[in-house]
């Protein structure tokens, strides 16, 4: 099994961008999305039969929470602590939505129409997270957490919606603790709410391309500058939007090496990516050849196979793009999963210079604009 695994990852290193130099980015999705809004809402919903589906899920449900200000300051630390060779610290390109559902008007519209918040304003209704804002902003201007785009929201707001008026039970559930993010077990539909950019219908793209273009403006109003590069949430994600993004300024698409778009009527076309590839609109696919994600399979050795990985893109001269979650280095529910998290990534961090003193750590904007030439 690790020798057929081994052969994958070095085929997949194959096609795409070439370069000598030793290129290290650490990409983290879904910062500033609600998962699951405390502790005491998890287990209110698990007593109701609202449980996770799978290990994976449970791992999300159980720890995955908006970052709290210890959360923040305590990764900020283990940042700071690694730097490469020039003397740059370790960098997150810190891949976030701009806003969640308000759940309050949502509810007063009697659940007839959508209504969403910034994400900061989440914040404040949460009992750790008065200065998480300033923080992120900190992180900015310290060049070690700097957002770019995952989504308006992490949600599919019309699934998710048309199940609440469907009085769905498990979703209803979940709304009155202010969460969406869930599976139910009697779902409306295949589409996860999770899932933002799949559809059901092609008429869905329209709406999705008002969520790009107020995503993209809210985040410029957030954090002083416009988002270069865009990861969909979950994967799923109709290149129809790819003018929509390139109007919004959006040069550099994260995406899997073969992406799944969603056409409606529960079909899927695979698309065939790879690193440096450009679209018809002059936009560079970036694709992740690394995963760190110490909060699954415990009995794993994340570091040992993230080295592994790492190796095999460098074998290839390719820089190392390292897919890590949020879910990882979050303790506001699970202050033990925080504390393995960012002890397990400053092992890697270290261990990465260690063994590669000429490595250097850069963010995806960055990576993509030496690809491009730009």
């Amino acid at each position: 099994m690790r020798i057929k695994k081994s052969i994958v990852r070095n085929l997949s290193n194959l096609p795409g961008w070439r370069t000598n130099q030793k290129i290290v980015v650490l990409e983290s999705d879904d910062w500033g999305a609600i998962r699951m809004s405390s502790k005491e809402a998890y287990d209110r919903l698990f007593n109701l039969g609202i449980k996770p589906l799978n290990k994976d899920e449970e791992r999300y449900l159980k720890n995955d929470s908006l970052a709290s200000e210890s959360d923040l300051t305590n990764l900020f630390e283990v940042l700071h602590s690694v730097k490469d060779g020039s003397g740059k610290p370790a960098v997150f390109t810190v891949v976030a939505v701009v806003a969640n559902p308000d759940f309050g008007k949502i509810k007063d519209a009697a659940n007839k129409e959508y209504f969403y918040e910034p994400f900061n304003v989440t914040l404040e209704r949460y009992p750790q997270h008065a200065n998480s804002f300033e923080l992120w902003k900190q992180g900015i201007r310290e060049k070690i957490f700097l957002p770019q785009f995952h989504g308006r929201e992490h949600l599919n707001v019309h699934s998710w919606l048309k199940a609440l008026q469907l009085n769905n039970p498990d979703t209803r559930s979940a709304f009155e603790e202010q969460v969406y993010g869930i599976s139910p077990r009697d779902p409306i539909n295949r589409i996860s709410y999770q899932a933002a950019f799949d559809i059901i219908d092609v008429g869905e793209i329209e709406y999705q391309k008002t969520v790009i273009t107020e995503g993209l403006d809210l985040f410029e109003q957030l954090f002083g500058y416009r988002s270069t590069f865009f990861v969909p949430t979950n994967g799923p994600f109709n290149n129809q939007l790819e003018k929509t993004l390139h109007e919004g300024g959006i040069k550099f698409i994260g995406t899997s090496k073969i992406q799944k778009e969603p056409m409606g009527n529960e079909k899927y076309k695979r698309n065939f990516r790879y690193i440096g590839q450009k679209n018809k609109f002059g936009q560079t696919y970036l694709t992740r050849n690394c995963f760190f994600e110490p909060s699954s399979h415990l009995k794993n050795d994340w570091v040992d196979s993230c080295m592994n990985e790492i190796k095999i893109a460098f074998n290839w001269n390719k820089p190392a793009v390292i897919s890590s979650h949020r879910v990882n280095y979050t303790g506001f529910l699970n202050l033990t999963n925080r504390e393995k998290g960012l002890r397990q990534l400053k092992t890697l961090l270290k261990s990465i210079i260690n063994r590669w003193p000429d490595a250097t750590f850069i963010t995806s904007e960055e990576l993509g604009f030496i690809i491009s030439g730009k």
